[in-house]
């Protein structure tokens, strides 16, 4: 508030006062019998506050971001693997790496997917979650969840005391930006699982959602799992295979 717009021309009082800390400083009168303290200590506690309130905020931001972690359906044993804690060894291993970075860098909602295909453990996984945990950061909505959760929960909305129907199970796998589908070919082959897996895929082509698959098989075999009409909708908009065909991280390990 302005005084002097009220008529009143009233000067603010100082006084010379001393911190035990900083030495002399010149007091300001804040009101009736209350005056300013030290300008050093008054600093350094809104320092101390500001900081404080950083670090809850940054605290706040991590236990929400485990939520969704955790929502997302990604494993625990892969919450830290990020495109940039993936280790090339091989020349195969640079391009499996950059093909992920561009995917992420260029992910627009275009409905681009990709097939992950080969050897157990030569990180298909970890590529596609450092996919997801990046798209996260920038709000996408990411699902990470194999063939036989997505199976069994569909299973699971049949019982008669399951408020989940089917219908919801199947908006929940298309609902997301980004689909993880993990272990394409195991126990994956009958005619239900074809036609669920082709309900699903077909519905996120027809929305324009991009969907990984992951399989230890080959890309010949993974189309003869999926089927044609799959395969071929997976290819469009730039959609790719990356082959990882190198020797496995953990046997290499072990």
């Amino acid at each position: 508030m302005n005084l002097r717009e009220f008529g009143l021309n009233l000067e603010i009082q100082t006084k010379s006062d001393r911190c035990e800390s900083h030495g002399d400083y010149l007091s300001r009168n804040v009101f009736s019998n209350i005056w300013s303290g030290c300008p050093h200590c008054t600093a350094e506690r809104q320092a101390v506050q500001q900081q404080e309130a950083e670090e809850r905020a940054a605290s706040e931001r991590y236990r929400e971001w485990k939520k969704r972690i955790g929502e997302a359906g990604i494993p625990e044993r892969f919450h830290t693997r990020t495109l940039n804690s993936y280790i090339v060894t091989s020349e195969d291993q640079r391009r499996a790496l950059e093909f992920s970075k561009a995917y992420t860098n260029n992910f627009e909602n275009t409905g681009r997917s990709a097939i992950f295909c080969g050897r157990p453990g030569t990180g298909k996984t970890h590529l596609a979650v450092g996919i997801g945990l990046q798209l996260m950061e920038s709000n996408k909505l990411v699902l990470f969840t194999t063939v036989q959760r997505m199976v069994r929960r569909v299973k699971d909305a049949w019982r008669t005391d399951n408020k989940e129907s089917e219908s919801d199970v199947i908006r929940l796998m298309v609902q997301p930006d980004l689909l993880i589908l993990d272990e394409i070919g195991v126990q994956f082959g009958t005619d239900f699982e074809r036609n669920l897996m082709f309900d699903i895929l077909n519905e996120r082509y027809e929305k324009c959602r991009s969907t990984i698959l992951l399989s230890n098989q080959t890309v010949t075999e993974v189309k003869t799992l999926i089927g044609d009409r799959v395969f071929d909708r997976l290819r469009e908009d730039g959609g790719q295979c990356v082959p990882f065909n190198w020797e496995s991280h953990r046997r290499e390990k072990v």
